[in-house]
């Protein structure tokens, strides 16, 4: 998501990478009653996810054995969700994660918004594709069954993956107006009016928001917080990269392993500034052992202040 700096990944392609080596090392540490939990953390969380699946068809070949099936089988607990998640590419993991969000016990709100609001239009489309595949049936018809009221309207907006994107949406001028079509609109408490805040907040650039909201006055900010309908109110606060993370193993687990390529070190560093803590310091401090060397392999990157 667009947050007015450059983004920032903490896994990168392996530059000296040989498939065929760390396919050995890996069907090595799976060997026997118990495995060896450090080489599976060196591999996976050192190479990016194309390189990941690229061993992972060697591993096939070689093997003739699915490299997932037997990390299932050898693992457990959140380490094994650590470790397996990262072996999915990027859609097939949002798909997952979406399903289960929605048909879990009760509805993970926060992991809707999360994904639906901060992919990119592409991301979108490719997460529709994959969930029709697995499950057989639309991701819209799932968010309708599952959510309701102005939350579920604007859930499907964002499914549609019809969000304006690139710089050429990023109009400083236009940004004043709009400031004053949000004030406006959240000046009402009718249906039309929450209409206009969903579809403004659900189909402008990521980059017009971000000119919007810091370049408004922090009453507008008060405003929406305070009669936004509380749908629009959490996707507004996500927007502004606000989502309190706590220390909730699925959130954790899923926002290393989906931004590690693309802006994670810009999370680390809005995160550090919000709570005081580094995120490594909260990681340690919550977890142990193996999962934990597995999260801050994935968080530490070049940065370990952060």
């Amino acid at each position: 998501m667009y947050s007015g700096q450059m983004n920032e990944g903490t896994i990168f392609p392996a530059t000296d990478f040989n498939p065929g080596v760390d396919a050995e090392v890996l069907a090595s540490a799976l060997q026997g009653m118990e495995c060896n939990k450090d080489d599976l953390i060196e591999i996976l969380t050192q190479r990016s996810n194309a390189q990941r699946l690229i061993i992972a068809q060697i591993y096939n070949d070689s093997y003739g054995q699915d490299l997932v099936t037997d990390l299932k089988e050898k693992l457990s607990n959140h380490f094994q969700e650590v470790i397996v998640g990262l072996m999915y590419p990027l859609a097939f993991f949002d798909a997952y994660q979406l399903r289960n969000a929605m048909k879990g016990i009760g509805t993970d709100e926060n992991c809707l918004i999360e994904i639906l609001a901060s992919r990119t239009n592409d991301e979108i489309n490719a997460i529709n594709e994959v969930y029709l595949m697995q499950f057989d049936v639309p991701i819209q018809f799932d968010v309708e069954s599952e959510t309701s009221g102005h939350f579920r309207d604007a859930l499907v907006i964002l499914t549609q993956g019809a969000r304006e994107e690139g710089y050429e949406y990023e109009d400083q001028e236009m940004a004043t107006q709009d400031a004053t079509y949000l004030w406006e609109a959240c000046q009402g408490n009718t249906a039309e009016d929450r209409n206009k805040l969903q579809e403004f907040l659900c189909r402008k650039s990521y980059q017009q928001l971000w000119l919007v909201f810091n370049n408004s006055n922090s009453y507008l900010t008060k405003i929406l917080n305070k009669q936004s309908p509380s749908a629009v109110k959490e996707i507004f606060r996500n927007y502004l990269l606000q989502l309190d993370l706590g220390f909730h193993n699925k959130t954790i687990i899923r926002i290393l392993i989906s931004r590690s390529e693309l802006d994670l070190m810009n999370i680390k560093r809005n995160y550090k500034e919000r709570y005081g803590n580094s995120l490594n310091q909260d990681i340690r401090q919550n977890a142990s052992g193996h999962y934990e060397a597995a999260l801050l392999a994935i968080s530490t990157g070049d940065a370990e202040d952060y």
